[in-house]
C-alpha cells in the first residue's frame, strides 16, 4: 500500500536526533511547561515573525483558548467555513458563540471573501478564516472587511504551518493564529500539540493564564480556565521538527509540482491551484473529479491510498442541524464535497510511488501514460 501519509519514515529520518532529546527531558525531571516548551515557543515566533507564541495541548484548544480571551461567548457569531474539520466550528460552539457559515472559493476551497461582507450582523465579533490545506486564505481582503467592521481575525492556520501570503507567514497576518501538532501536519509530533500566536501582549498574557487553569502564580486563579499546556516531550520533538521544516515543505511542493506536470490536460480532473501571492505547502493534495468514487475504487485496488476531504459540511452535520441549514444554502461547498479527494504526498513520498499514483489515476481518466 502506498500510504497518504509517511509518518513512519517521517520520524525515522529523525530518531537519532529526537531519543538524545527525549532522554535529556527524562533526566532532566521538567515535564510541563519546561524549557523546551519556552524555547519551541521562541523559536516559532521568530519563526513566523510573531512576538508571542503560546503552546497548548492541541489544535482545538488553541482555537477554544483564543476565542475566550478574546472575550467571544453567548449571543456572539463568529464567521467561518462549512468546508474544513469540524473543530474550526466547534471551537466556536464551545465557547457558547453562534458559527455562521459562508461558501468558499471555486480555486482555493478558503472563504469567498465577495460573500463575506453580507454575513456580517450586529453580533458578528470575529471571522476564522482556514487556510485550508496549506493555502493561506485571502488574508488582506480579510484583514480590511474586518477592519471596515471592527472585527477580530482568528486564523485557523492547523493545517499552514510554513505556507505564506504575500510574503508573510500564515499565522502573522490576524490579530491571532492557531495552529496544530497533530502527527500528520506538516509540523506535527508523535501525539497531540498546539500553538497560539499574536502580536496583542494582553492577549497572549490571557491565553498563558486560561492554559493553566487560569493561573498567574501557582495556586491564585484570576479566572476560569483550561488545563492545556503542550507537553515538555512533544517541544523537544517539535524543536527538531521545526528545523526541518522548510526543506519538508519544499519538497511537498516539488512533488505537488510534479503531480501537476504529469496529470494536466485531463478533462476530468481538476488539479489544485495556486493562487497568485500564496505559498501552498500542501498539506493535502487534494485533486477534484466528477468520478471520485470510481477513482477512489481504482487507487484501493491498485494498493493506492486515498481518503475524503471533507465528505460533510458543516452545516449539514447533524450537531449542526439546529441551525436550520440545507442542502443548497452553499453550493460550492457541497459540491466540493462530493467531488475533491486526496492523494499521496509527503516529504518522503518516493518518485517511484508517485509515478504508479500518476499512472493508476491517468489510466483511470482514461488518458496516455506520460
Amino acid at each position: 500500500m502506498i500510504e497518504l501519509v509517511h509518518l513512519q519514515r517521517q520520524f525515522q529520518s529523525i530518531k537519532d536526533e529526537i531519543i538524545p532529546q527525549i532522554e535529556a527531558v527524562i533526566d532532566s525531571g521538567h515535564y510541563i511547561l519546561g524549557p523546551n516548551v519556552r524555547l519551541l515557543e521562541a523559536e516559532a515566533a521568530i519563526y513566523l515573525g510573531v512576538k508571542h507564541a503560546v503552546g497548548v495541548a492541541n489544535g482545538t484548544d488553541a482555537l477554544v483558548l483564543t476565542l475566550d480571551a478574546c472575550g467571544i461567548g453567548p449571543g456572539d457569531e463568529v464567521i467561518t467555513t462549512p468546508f474544513t474539520f469540524f473543530a474550526s466550528a466547534e471551537a466556536i460552539s464551545r465557547v457558547g458563540a453562534v458559527p455562521v457559515f459562508v461558501d468558499i472559493d471555486e480555486q482555493t476551497y478558503n472563504l469567498d471573501v465577495e460573500r463575506l461582507e453580507e454575513a456580517i450582523t450586529e453580533r458578528t465579533k470575529a471571522i476564522i478564516p482556514v487556510h485550508l490545506f496549506g493555502q493561506p486564505a485571502d488574508m488582506k481582503e480579510i484583514m480590511d472587511i474586518a477592519k471596515r467592521h471592527g472585527l477580530l481575525v482568528i486564523e485557523d492556520a492547523c493545517q499552514a504551518f510554513g505556507a505564506e501570503y504575500h510574503g508573510m507567514r500564515a499565522g502573522s497576518i490576524g490579530h491571532a493564529a492557531c495552529f496544530s501538532f497533530f502527527p500528520t501536519k506538516n509540523l506535527g509530533t508523535v501525539g497531540d500539540g498546539g500553538l497560539i500566536t499574536t502580536n496583542d501582549d494582553q492577549l497572549a498574557e490571557r491565553i498563558r493564564q486560561l492554559r493553566h487553569h487560569g493561573s498567574k502564580k501557582k495556586y491564585y486563579h484570576e479566572r476560569i480556565g483550561y488545563n492545556s499546556r503542550l507537553d515538555e516531550l512533544h517541544a523537544a520533538i517539535l524543536r527538531v521538527c521545526l528545523r526541518k521544516l522548510d526543506g519538508w515543505n519544499a519538497e511537498r511542493r516539488r512533488l505537488a509540482a510534479r503531480y501537476n506536470e504529469r496529470l494536466s490536460g485531463h478533462s476530468h480532473l481538476h488539479l489544485p491551484q495556486e493562487a497568485k501571492g500564496r505559498k501552498h505547502i500542501y498539506h493535502l493534495y487534494c485533486l477534484e473529479s466528477a468520478k471520485r468514487d470510481e477513482m477512489l475504487r481504482v487507487l484501493q485496488q491498485a494498493g493506492v491510498q486515498s481518503a475524503v476531504y471533507y465528505p460533510l459540511p458543516l452545516h449539514l452535520q447533524e450537531a449542526y442541524r439546529h441551525l436550520g441549514s440545507q442542502w443548497g444554502d452553499y453550493p460550492v461547498a457541497e459540491q466540493k464535497s462530493q467531488r475533491l479527494f486526496a492523494v499521496p504526498l509527503s516529504p518522503f513520498l518516493k518518485e517511484e510511488e508517485q509515478d504508479v499514483v500518476i499512472r493508476v489515476l491517468r489510466e483511470a481518466e482514461g488518458g496516455p501514460e506520460h
